[in-house]
């Protein structure tokens, strides 16, 4: 079999692989989307986003009044017996007494040393903590799906390159036979091809479990039926021009790691400035409308019912309470120079990632140029060997030997872009600046 007729084998084999391949086919985009619909880390942080929007309210801080309606009603059944001052003795067996009390009552705080206003602050940080850890999660999920959709793409093209060697390989046992058919070569040649063959198919197997066990990890990250099956694209694209110093200032504003500690750390000076409002008196309005009825068998008033409206004003001050004021306002400090202490921690981690991922980044990309070469290279040499072989100037041994050179640098390749993939990734993960 000649060369040209190998190449039209491989752009058959090829075809039927794009073919199939344009079959079903998962963007980037729609697995993105995929995630951020159904992904159940992001519908928990998003629930709890939640959580803290409803509890952002100015009653829950305590800013406005109660209002509360009562009702209270006794009754018994007694024997009494009476001795008045004038020595009259009275006596009842089985006597009623009612009494019925019913109104409405109005109590505001109107002064608690501003306790509710740092309360309501607090919440309002509360809610962007978690809008934070919306974003961290979405962050998270994104780059989950980045490295494993890509890391599919990069599978993919592996099996492609172990697809057409065993292409070849297929044809060399073929080639051997009719040369051994022929008397032109030993049975060690034919039985060499089939091994290597074997091998081939063997590599091919492994990679394709592979490939398929990494699409069922994608369909778990997208929260969907892991038996659905699908292709995905066959190109890399790798943002080549990301720069440290802008990263470095996205990270600054947009880590939501680092905004969720910044916030942090507000929230516990909120947290002190309600410890030292109790250093100041509460105070608070009431008003009520009641109405009452009384009934009794016996005695010198046998009914009375009253309404009205009542009203007044209560303060209270801590005056001592045993130095617990004093413990709860150096807690708070305390916690405070921590959030300090972790702001200042996390901005050091942020940076270190940032510095040793982004020289990881730029090796990578050295890498895929390299390795783009090496390919370029061992497929030159694989054709020129291949037509050597077919005019039997060559060995087998170095045959194989060009044809793994040929799959390796494939491998080698792929791997090269997949890492650089990786890189920008996760730069782009610690900047907070993920697109989706």
């Amino acid at each position: 079999m000649n060369t040209k007729t190998v190449i039209r084998s491989l752009i058959l084999f090829l075809i039927c692989i794009v073919k199939t391949n344009a079959q079903g086919v998962l963007t980037i985009e729609d697995a993105l989307k995929t995630a951020l619909e159904n992904n159940y880390d992001i519908k928990i942080a998003a629930n709890n986003l939640k959580v803290n929007q409803t509890n952002n309210t100015i009653g829950n801080a305590g800013m406005l009044p109660t209002l509360t309606a009562n009702v209270v009603d006794n009754n018994n059944i007694q024997n009494l017996s009476q001795i008045r001052l004038d020595g009259t003795e009275n006596s009842l067996n089985n006597a009623k007494n009612n009494s019925l009390n019913y109104g409405v009552s109005l109590g505001w705080t109107i002064f608690d040393g501003m306790s509710m206003f740092a309360k309501r602050e607090q919440f309002q940080e509360l809610q962007k903590l978690g809008e934070s850890q919306l974003k961290l999660s979405i962050l998270t999920k994104i780059a989950d799906v980045y490295a494993t959709y890509f890391d599919l793409v990069q599978q993919q093209q592996q099996l492609a390159a172990l697809d057409s060697t065993l292409v070849i390989s297929n044809q060399r046992l073929t080639l051997a036979q009719n040369r051994f058919s022929i008397g032109k070569a030993s049975k060690l040649e034919v039985l060499n091809a089939q091994v290597d063959l074997n091998t081939d198919k063997v590599t091919l197997l492994k990679q394709k479990e592979l490939f398929a066990n990494t699409k069922i990890l994608l369909n778990q990250i997208l929260a969907r039926d892991t038996k659905i099956d699908f292709q995905v694209s066959t190109i890399f694209n790798v943002d080549a021009h990301l720069k440290l110093d802008e990263l470095s200032n996205l990270a600054q504003k947009q880590n939501p790691q680092l905004q969720a500690q910044i916030i942090n750390k507000r929230v516990a000076e909120l947290q002190l400035k309600q410890v030292k409002a109790t250093r100041y008196p509460t105070i608070r309005v009431n008003t009520a409308y009641n109405f009452s009825e009384t009934e009794s068998s016996l005695g010198f008033v046998t009914q009375s019912s009253s309404r009205g409206f009542n009203y007044g004003l209560s303060a209270s001050l801590n005056l001592f309470d045993g130095f617990a004021q004093h413990r709860n306002e150096k807690i708070a400090n305390l916690a405070i120079e921590n959030a300090k202490l972790q702001i200042e921690q996390q901005n050091l981690n942020l940076e270190t990632q940032l510095a040793t991922a982004y020289q990881t980044y730029l090796t990578n990309l050295e890498l895929i140029k390299l390795e783009e070469t090496n390919q370029a290279i061992a497929k030159q040499n694989l054709a020129i060997t291949l037509d050597k072989f077919h005019i039997g100037t060559i060995t087998t041994l170095e045959f194989r030997t060009a044809q793994l050179n040929f799959v390796n640098a494939t491998v080698r390749y792929t791997n090269a872009q997949f890492q650089a993939k990786l890189s920008e990734i996760a730069l782009k993960e610690l900047a907070g600046n993920m697109s989706f």
